[in-house]
């Protein structure tokens, strides 16, 4: 499994993004989140989901884990397929998707381009209990900063369930703004 692609952008359209990793090109399948992010870059780290199927192999690139995250989310709805959860994710921001969820929000998803009632209809009922029961809502949500995810992340592969992890990292973000991802992890370890 290709985990990462790191190297310089050759080629970048609203839809894919050739990257030259030490001489070898790769091509990716990106959404317009990606593209926003990357399009100013001239290099730069892309997460990737290799996708299998009988006519084929396809790498999708990701220029945020947050993103990559709720992809593979989607792609666990039955009916909704790889290209379809990119043109989700193109649709509107992750954090717009999740809370589009959360809120039963049919309308808002079937506003996006080649999904219907049925499939948005869908996607709520199969994913709106997961967002739940894996706290996806906050780390995916708008509110939450890029260090403050990273923690919470990094205190979830060092066991610590997310609530508990996301409770303490923003009472030590409350006290202390300007504090560094290392010094955050410390003290929530102190402090669990």
């Amino acid at each position: 499994m290709i985990a990462f692609v790191r190297g310089h952008f050759i080629a970048k359209t609203p839809a894919s993004v050739i990257v030259d990793v030490n001489g070898v090109g790769y091509e990716l399948q990106i959404s317009l989140h990606t593209y926003s992010d990357i399009s100013n870059k001239e290099s730069g780290q892309l997460l990737t989901y290799l996708h299998i199927t009988d006519n084929g192999q396809t790498l999708f690139g990701f220029a945020e884990a947050k993103e990559k995250e709720l992809f593979l989310q989607l792609l666990s709805v039955s009916g909704i397929g790889a290209a379809t959860a990119r043109m989700i994710l193109s649709g509107m921001k992750p954090a717009e998707i999740i809370k589009a969820v959360v809120q039963n929000n049919t309308k808002l998803l079937s506003s996006i381009k080649g999904i219907g009632k049925k499939t948005a209809e869908r996607i709520v009922l199969e994913l709106k209990d997961k967002f739940s029961k894996y706290g996806l809502e906050s780390p995916l949500g708008e509110t939450e900063s890029s260090i403050e995810s990273d923690a919470v992340n990094a205190l979830n592969a060092l066991g610590i369930g997310r609530p508990a992890a996301e409770t303490i990292i923003k009472k030590i973000i409350l006290s202390n703004p300007d504090i560094s991802l290392e010094n955050i992890i410390k003290q929530a370890l102190k402090n669990l």
